[in-house]
Formats: C-alpha cells, sequence, structure tokens
C-alpha cells in the first residue's frame, strides 16, 4: 500500500521545491521591504498574543462558509448562498495571509508539503472568488460548478495540512512533553553561571539552559518551541534570548513570548544555590 501513501506522493513532487524556494525568496523580500511594519504584520500573523498559531483559527472560517453556501444553494435560498460565499472568500484572504506567516519559517519536506498545502488552497480561493464575481452579475448556473470545484480543492488543502500538523509535527510545542525534575536536582557548578552568557545542562527529562540575570540565577528550556532550535547558540540580551534559527524572543525569567514565529512560551524552573557549590533545579 506504500503507492497510496500521499506522503510519499508529495516528496515525488520534485517541481515543488523550486516553487517553495522562489516562494520564500519573494516573501522574505516583501517583508524586508515593508521594513518594521511588514515584520509587525507577521508577528501578528504568527500568533504569539494568542498563544497557539492564528491560522488554524482561521481556516474554520471559509471552510464553514463555503460548506454553508453550497447547503443553501441546495435549499434555494440564493442570496444567502451568494453572501456566504463571499465572507468565505474574504476569511479564506486572511486565512493564506496568517498560513505564508507560518509557512515562510518552514524548510526541508515540511516546505515541500506547505507549498502543496498553500497552492490548493490559494487555488481554491482564486476559483471561488471568481464564482462570488459571477454571482454578482446573476450567472449564478455557471457560479455553482465553479463553486463546487473550489470546494473540492480546498477540502483536499485542508487533507494536506492535517498531514503538516499530526505527520510533520508542524507549529507544534516541542516542550509539550518535556517535564523538569519535582526535587531540587544538581544541575551545574555555580561557578558556571554567568551574567550574561548561558550555560546548558540536562536535568531529569529536560535540557535547560541558565544564566544571571541582574545577579539572579535563572532556568528555562533551552529548546525553542517553534521548532526545536537551541536558544543556548542564541543571543542574550538584557534577559531576552534570541532563537538562532527562526528569530523568536523570550523572556528568560517568565519564558513568555516576546517575538514569533514562536506562539508558546518556553518553561521556566525553580534555581537556587545547593550544596557543595552547586546550582540545582526544579520545575515550578
Amino acid at each position: 500500500m506504500k503507492n497510496l501513501d500521499p506522503d510519499s506522493w508529495v516528496r515525488a513532487m520534485r517541481f515543488l521545491d523550486p516553487l517553495a524556494d522562489r516562494g520564500q525568496r519573494l516573501v522574505g523580500a516583501g517583508i524586508r521591504r515593508g521594513g518594521a511594519p511588514a515584520a509587525t504584520a507577521k508577528n501578528l500573523l504568527n500568533g504569539p498574543w494568542l498563544g497557539h498559531p492564528v491560522h488554524p483559527a482561521l481556516t474554520d472560517l471559509p471552510i464553514g462558509a463555503w460548506i454553508g453556501a453550497a447547503l443553501l444553494d441546495l435549499a434555494g435560498e440564493e442570496r444567502a448562498a451568494d453572501l456566504l460565499m463571499a465572507a468565505g472568500c474574504a476569511a479564506g484572504a486572511a486565512a493564506a495571509a496568517s498560513g505564508i506567516a507560518d509557512w515562510q519559517d518552514s524548510y526541508g519536506h515540511e516546505r515541500r508539503m506547505g507549498a502543496l498545502h498553500g497552492i490548493l488552497n490559494l487555488s481554491a480561493l482564486a476559483i471561488l472568488t471568481g464564482a462570488v464575481a459571477l454571482r454578482a452579475s446573476g450567472r449564478r448556473p455557471a457560479a455553482r460548478p465553479l463553486g463546487r470545484l473550489g470546494l473540492g480543492l480546498a477540502l483536499g488543502a485542508a487533507y494536506f495540512g492535517g498531514e503538516l500538523v499530526f505527520r510533520q509535527g508542524t507549529q507544534v510545542n516541542r516542550n509539550a512533553f518535556t517535564q523538569g525534575p519535582s526535587d531540587w536536582t544538581p544541575a551545574v557548578a555555580e561557578s558556571e553561571v554567568r551574567e550574561g552568557a548561558m550555560t546548558t545542562c540536562q536535568v531529569g527529562g529536560a535540557q535547560v539552559v541558565l544564566t544571571r540575570i541582574g545577579g539572579r540565577v535563572c532556568a528555562a528550556a533551552s529548546v525553542c518551541p517553534h521548532a526545536g532550535g537551541p536558544l543556548s547558540e542564541g543571543r542574550l540580551e538584557g534577559g531576552v534570548v534570541t532563537c538562532p534559527w527562526h528569530g523568536s524572543k523570550f523572556d528568560l525569567i517568565t519564558g513568555r513570548v516576546l517575538w514569533g514565529p514562536a506562539t508558546t512560551p518556553i518553561p521556566t524552573y525553580e534555581a537556587r544555590g545547593g550544596t557543595a557549590g552547586m546550582i540545582e533545579v526544579r520545575a515550578r
């Protein structure tokens, strides 16, 4: 049954790689040209303010609206169907923008799968927008098959969206199953934890980064929740660490996300000076 595995189909679509490369370069160039406002818009679309990615929540709106429009058509409620289909296209544009913002920070097979997901969704949006235009001009009989085609493409795209999350682990919190020790556990020598520098160690089942901020010892997860980047290799400034992979920023004292694409905070741990000159750590 290997040939029926959609994941293997996508791996065989080599044309997706140059398309994805070109697409990411274009999006990246647009963000750079847009300066701070464009970077802020991308950060909002990623969803640190929401606590998880914006894109999954937005995708429910257009698909629900388009399915509702199809049912209203069957019931003969044409004007209501017109309105719902147009609303779905507006929501689809917002969902597309948030999806592109997330996809911009992907790579490898995840990027390839995301490119196919995006191509199908953008095609569906274009077709359904055309159907809305036909409906507005009174040509509903011509619009209906276009609406069905667009809805079919959108549902196909949703399937590959599920592949991205549940098989590729896209945008899944990399610290979701990480737990620090429940009891005070020796981590590193106090002399190794210095102001303005980061030290990493394994404490129980958690990989922890330690530093001093204003003389206070702080301990937090050293794995970026967005894609697993090593925070210990990032830049530390004023208690804020920047992930070296995609630029997410975290407050090392509270774990709070200050800048995306990460959307979930990093776990923080209690730390104290222990016996024999060791720093001890435990879960909060």
